[in-house]
């Protein structure tokens, strides 16, 4: 039988966010040793770019972690066939004149469509969008500067 309603969030994710629904947390949540996957062998070369390009941000973050592999491979490999299909139509256009005179677009476009969606699916959930990121709260980020009020809210002023 299919679940209803929203997919629950993880535990981490929730912290993260400073459990903005204040509602009681999983404690028996699995917690995964927070690094990051070795890159897997099989991914296209873009794809392994992308893996690099990202996995140590995100290890940092301690949000991959070596369970996620299949996930991030997942967003490495959707990246690397979307920016293919986004190459394509730059050197051809996205509509091409048929033998019998007819305008007709070409496949990459749905293609790009496809993996762009699949994309930012993956995105969000490694936090890789703008307002998905808004919502995740961490203490290593970039702001060496923590307002006073801030700070005593997190009890680290007394």
């Amino acid at each position: 039988m299919a679940q209803r309603g929203r997919k629950p969030k993880p535990t981490a994710v929730k912290e993260l966010e400073g459990n903005p629904g204040k509602r009681p947390l999983n404690e028996f949540e699995p917690k995964p040793h927070k690094k990051a996957p070795k890159c897997p062998t099989w991914l296209d070369a873009e794809a392994k770019k992308e893996w690099r390009r990202v996995s140590k941000q995100l290890e940092e973050l301690g949000i991959l972690t070596e369970v996620d592999m299949a996930a991030f491979a997942g967003y490495c490999e959707a990246y690397a066939r979307w920016k293919e299909a986004e190459e394509f139509i730059s050197r051809h256009g996205t509509i091409v004149k048929t033998p019998s005179g007819y305008w007709q677009q070409v496949p990459q476009v749905s293609i790009d469509q496809t993996y762009l969606k699949i994309m930012i699916k993956f995105c969000e959930q490694f936090g890789l969008t703008p307002s998905s990121r808004s919502r995740i709260v961490t203490d290593k980020g970039s702001n060496d500067y923590l307002d006073p009020m801030e700070m005593m809210l997190r009890g680290e002023v007394k």
